[in-house]
């Protein structure tokens, strides 16, 4: 039995640990709103940084919107998923052809490169970012929804992180993407990437969710989690556009790295994802509808 000076103790420190508490949450909260205010400002004085987290926003707000049905039902085939993540694959391909590379190249052109060069300098820039993307891979501990546990392995981390990370890993590029493509002043041609991105958000957010109540998560929580899976969407994009934006010289480079690291993604998570449950011949028809419904976006709004 507690001695009565030690209940006083405690209940007399219940206050100060709430006082506390909240005090921190106040520094916390502060904190964020001033970095919230510089951060606007930034923004309204570059407007392609602010264009490309409004094109990161509706992004993000497509894969939330894609998780929304499963509020009402959880039932998705393991074709329709197929399908699903081979459109996605189109539509990456199709952006880092036509949205990426070749601007790219246009780009390696314009600040005196010869043929060679401009294709040397976006050969090499697809190289490294595809190898950023393996080494984040290899660093981080995820677990992906079909192939499993990937990375170092984790004692400490639990279940529902290692998918976050998973998440994070598939939409960073995406991000960056999209963020590259305003740096590079096309206006229209952004806007195409933006849009090709964001409707292949949809589905995606969709499969996220129905995967994470899969692997038995609540309702509730797979579906918050799948729409919070595309808050880095717009992190990326205003990091992209934020790094391009200070030298022309780093366009052709930026295009690149994205693409490299949007073509790791496909080749190394998306493609396997779609062909493992015997489903090719649909995820296949999937990825040329996506693929040739970014390349009339492009095509068209370019």
């Amino acid at each position: 039995m507690d001695r009565p000076d030690t209940i006083w103790r405690n209940s007399a420190s219940d206050p100060v640990r709430r006082l506390r508490k909240l005090l921190g949450w106040g520094i916390a909260l502060l904190g964020a709103g001033l970095l919230a205010s510089d951060f606007w400002h930034y923004c309204q004085a570059h407007p392609l940084v602010l264009n490309a987290l409004i094109g990161g926003s509706v992004a993000a707000l497509a894969t939330a919107l894609g998780t929304l049905p499963v509020v009402f039902s959880h039932s998705l085939s393991d074709r329709t998923q197929d399908t699903l993540f081979g459109f996605g694959a189109g539509v990456m391909l199709a952006a880092c052809a036509f949205s990426l590379i070749i601007p790219g190249l246009a780009a390696a052109r314009a600040t005196g490169a010869g043929s060679w060069g401009a294709g040397g300098t976006m050969g090499l820039s697809i190289l490294l970012g595809g190898a950023a993307l393996l080494a984040m891979e290899r660093l981080l501990p995820h677990e992906h929804f079909i192939k499993g546990l990937e990375g170092p392995p984790s004692r400490v981390l639990r279940r529902t992180w290692l998918f976050v990370f998973a998440i994070t890993l598939h939409n960073l590029p995406e991000g960056l993407a999209i963020g590259v493509g305003y740096a590079a002043t096309d206006p229209l041609r952004a806007s195409a990437l933006a849009t090709g991105i964001a409707i292949q958000d949809v589905p995606e957010g969709l499969v996220v969710a129905v995967a994470l109540l899969a692997a038995g998560y609540k309702r509730s929580f797979a579906v918050l989690l799948g729409m919070a899976s595309g808050l880095v969407e717009p992190l990326g994009a205003v990091l992209g556009a934020a790094a391009i934006s200070q030298s022309a010289s780093l366009l052709p480079w930026g295009l690149g790295f994205a693409a490299g690291a949007m073509l790791f993604v496909i080749s190394h998570e998306i493609i396997p994802e779609s062909h493992r449950k015997g489903h090719e011949a649909w995820a296949t028809g999937g990825l040329m509808l996506g693929f040739v419904l970014m390349m009339v976006l492009d095509t068209a709004l370019a």
